[in-house]
């Protein structure tokens, strides 16, 4: 499976509605929001208002990746929200079964992030409940970073765990995305790649989604 998600981490803000409109006009199948809280990650982006609003224009299912310390506290509220799938980071939970099944409670796809330093195998447990599991392919917080080559193995054992295990959960990886990683990233079992920089800042996005597709 060959899926492109478009980070608006990356996006024109003062141009926000156009940026959704070019990706509703593109391959592009779901829209990854970044939500930092300048705790877990030292950054802050943005919040429910604004996946609110990109909801109302966007006509992709909304791919929201929370980072940010306690998640279960705000998951009603970005589905309210429109969010289609959830991320929370394995970092971010004491209660991770919990919490996956509070999103999946909503009617919602539920997600797991890594972080580059933390190993598939604490995943073991729970992969049969997840329909995606995130790795970060470089360090959280900030776009426009190297990609983390330890990430290609990371994704083949995750396959093999899936596959293993007869869970039905996609790979997605998010950081330093581009066509040389992508290709690699395809060919290790992953499914879906995260791109912020390279799509919003190449001349074609539309073209680049496409192309991202094709690889």
């Amino acid at each position: 499976m060959k899926l492109v998600a478009p980070s608006i981490l990356a996006a024109d803000f003062n141009n926000l509605g156009d940026q959704i409109e070019m990706l509703n006009k593109s391959e592009a199948d779901f829209v990854h929001c970044d939500v930092m809280d300048g705790v877990f990650v030292p950054n802050i982006s943005f919040g429910i208002p604004v996946i609110h609003a990109v909801n109302r224009v966007s006509q992709k299912p909304l791919d929201v990746h929370l980072m940010i310390v306690n998640p279960e506290r705000y998951i009603a509220e970005f589905h309210k929200a429109g969010a289609s799938v959830i991320t929370v980071h394995y970092e971010a939970c004491t209660h991770l079964h919990r919490t996956v099944q509070q999103i999946r409670n909503l009617g919602i796809k539920a997600s797991v992030c890594l972080n580059p330093h933390t190993p598939v195998a604490l995943l073991e447990d729970i992969i049969s409940e997840l329909d995606m599991v995130l790795l970060m392919s470089v360090n959280p917080g900030f776009g426009g970073q190297q990609f983390i080559e330890n990430t290609y193995r990371k994704a083949e054992t995750l396959k093999e765990m899936i596959l293993r295990r007869n869970s039905k959960a996609l790979i997605e990886v998010d950081g330093g995305v581009n066509f040389e990683v992508g290709k690699k990233l395809y060919e290790a079992g992953v499914d879906i790649l995260v791109a912020g920089s390279f799509v919003f800042g190449a001349n074609d996005p539309i073209e680049t989604i496409a192309s991202l597709k094709r690889l």
